[in-house]
């Protein structure tokens, strides 16, 4: 009977001393050493039973439309994300919330239009970021601001608009020219003259019509208040000096009464 016990015993400090079982992987994805492959798997959302520790996740050639806000649970040791060749229309502002450990990103080859700062705020830590193959006219320079890490930006492969709107990246690409990767390929699309025309062949030069500084709404409404008030003062004033002329070439013109 005593033996019993002390088996027993020795079992359940056996059953303590066990280490916890790791999260599970994914159905749909393979799993080893922090690395999360689920690539090529039809997924339309991002798994959501995802292990705290994992390091690389990746999501490639699915059919993802929508990163919604925190689509990401916690995962503070994420170092790579990749979600090249989805269906990626719209990232939202607090879609990467809890990424704050992210090296690189990769967003390529999906069809993105605008990107907000505030989704790339979290990432203080990124160090390359892939935004090649979208949709992007234009980008806000607020985007590449929140990534004081950045070392390396891939945008080739999008139809850039480049008129005055490009003037913020313009500026960023040229102090940061160290930084972009495939140049060659960061082409204009419109307008149409400037198609395929290369972005950092552009100087200081090309952009004089736009470095004029803007009228702000307070001078647009002091002019609406001025203008009216400039033009009825101008009519009294002609109305005023009319009536002045004229009745000083009546008083001349009144015939003088001889003296007796």
């Amino acid at each position: 009977m005593g033996c019993w016990w002390g088996r027993g015993a020795v079992l359940a400090c056996l059953l303590l001393l066990r280490p916890l079982p790791s999260p599970c992987c994914p159905a749909a994805c393979r799993c080893s050493l922090g690395n999360v492959d689920c690539s090529e798997h039809g997924l339309r959302e991002v798994p959501p039973s995802l292990a705290a520790n994992t390091s690389a996740l990746w999501l490639g050639y699915n059919f993802i439309t929508v990163l919604g806000p925190r689509s990401f649970p916690p995962l503070p040791g994420l170092l790579v994300l990749s979600l090249p060749h989805n269906h990626l229309r719209l990232i939202h502002s607090q879609a990467l919330v809890g990424l704050g450990a992210l090296l690189e990103l990769d967003l390529s080859d999906n069809y993105l239009t605008v990107l907000s700062p505030e989704t790339f705020q979290p990432l203080t830590s990124l160090t390359k970021l892939n935004l090649g193959g979208n949709r992007l006219r234009q980008l806000e320079p607020g985007v590449l601001q929140a990534l004081p890490e950045l070392q390396a930006l891939f945008l080739q492969d999008n139809p850039w608009g480049c008129s005055c709107s490009i003037l913020p990246l313009w500026r960023w690409l040229s102090h940061n020219s160290d930084k972009v990767r495939e140049k060659s390929l960061l082409l204009c699309r419109v307008p149409e003259q400037l198609n395929k025309y290369p972005i950092m062949a552009f100087g200081n030069e090309s952009f004089r019509q736009c470095q004029e500084t803007p009228l702000s709404a307070q001078h647009y409404v002091t002019f609406m208040i001025i203008g009216p008030f400039s033009f009825m003062a101008s009519i009294f004033f002609c109305t005023f000096t009319g009536s002045v002329v004229v009745v000083y070439h009546n008083l001349r013109k009144e015939p003088h009464v001889p003296r007796r």
